[in-house]
């Protein structure tokens, strides 16, 4: 049986969401993970210096037109006052929940003193978590690792912190800083988190199967998982666990066809979004995840890398899913 998932006022469908990733959980990417089956979405991080937020990259990030409900919104950043100021303008933009990154290892946001680096400095968690729980009347939500590394797993203080100062849901990622992607994630540290809180535990890290899936769920007692890397190139994951979940049997794997309805559906929601220039550099990295199980030899996927028109692109995937039908093999 699936566990009910919510976060404040809001039942989700399901409790199956998109974990946000910079540079992937756009909006095309978010509403095609809707639509196969995902209860939430939550957007790529913007940061939370509004004065940035003129930018093209931050406009299409903040960009949720159409998209069902609740819309959930991450921030990024190290300083309260303006992580508070970002949560109060997004919600004046539309956004129903507001997730704080403390779970982004990459150096960039690290070495800002944002994403996982703020787990070192458990007062200015404190910090920011009140300030921006008080900032705005929406529910706030933590993403989170482990720990800052294997000797400092502080994910459990940090969750009761989070929960007395007013988050309504928690999302862990099973590894710490430290370990970045590397080796396997550990749910044990997660497991214990939703022991000592009340609040909604998301669990995250390595769910990329529905036993995947099943095992997790069992292990942690979490309310639901968070589904990130898994999902690259493979949307339909999200109706695979449920089904699972719900009937203990096997979904079968989409067929061709499907596989090409769906890819070529994404690249024209990505040229449509982006604009061609930005949309046939963007859908490269997209296509490279769908075909990995298909293009071993990544022949076809060098090719398209050298694409450079839209049509030229939908074209080459209509060739390629055509030669795949009849049993070809690409050559460069």
């Amino acid at each position: 049986m699936l566990p009910t998932a919510k976060i404040g006022p809001y039942t989700l469908p399901n409790p199956l969401i998109v974990a946000p990733m910079a540079g992937v959980t756009d909006r095309p990417f978010r509403l095609l993970c809707r639509r196969m089956g995902a209860g939430l979405a939550v957007s790529e991080m913007v940061i939370a210096d509004s004065k940035l937020w003129h930018t093209r990259k931050s406009q299409t990030r903040m960009n949720h037109e159409g998209e069902p409900e609740p819309r959930s919104v991450q921030i990024a950043g190290g300083d309260p006052e303006m992580l508070a100021n970002a949560a109060r303008l997004n919600a004046k933009f539309g956004a129903q929940i507001i997730d704080i990154n403390m779970g982004c290892p990459a150096k960039k946001v690290c070495n800002k003193a944002a994403g996982s680096a703020l787990m070192k400095d458990e007062g200015l968690v404190r910090d920011i978590l009140k300030a921006v729980v008080a900032a705005v009347d929406i529910p706030v939500t933590l993403k989170m690792r482990t720990g800052w590394d294997r000797e400092h797993r502080n994910a459990p203080l940090i969750a009761r912190m989070a929960e007395d100062a007013g988050i309504q849901a928690l999302a862990i990622h099973g590894r710490t800083r430290a370990d970045a992607y590397k080796g396997e994630a550990e749910y044990d540290t997660i497991a214990e988190v939703k022991s000592r809180v009340g609040i909604p535990v998301f669990a995250n890290g390595d769910i990329n199967s529905p036993e995947q899936a099943q095992r997790v769920l069992a292990h942690t007692s979490a309310d639901g998982l968070l589904i990130g890397r898994g999902a690259q190139g493979r949307p339909w994951i999200f109706r695979e666990i449920l089904h699972f979940l719900e009937t203990g049997r096997h979904l079968p794997e989409p067929p061709v066809d499907e596989v090409e309805q769906v890819l070529s559906e994404h690249l024209q929601a990505l040229h449509g979004f982006y604009g061609e220039t930005m949309g046939v550099r963007i859908a490269r990295k997209h296509v490279g995840w769908y075909l990995q199980s298909h293009d071993e030899d990544k022949q076809f996927r060098k090719r398209f890398n050298a694409i450079d028109c839209a049509m030229e692109q939908k074209d080459s995937i209509q060739q390629y899913f055509a030669g795949l039908r009849n049993g070809e093999v690409f050559a460069a």
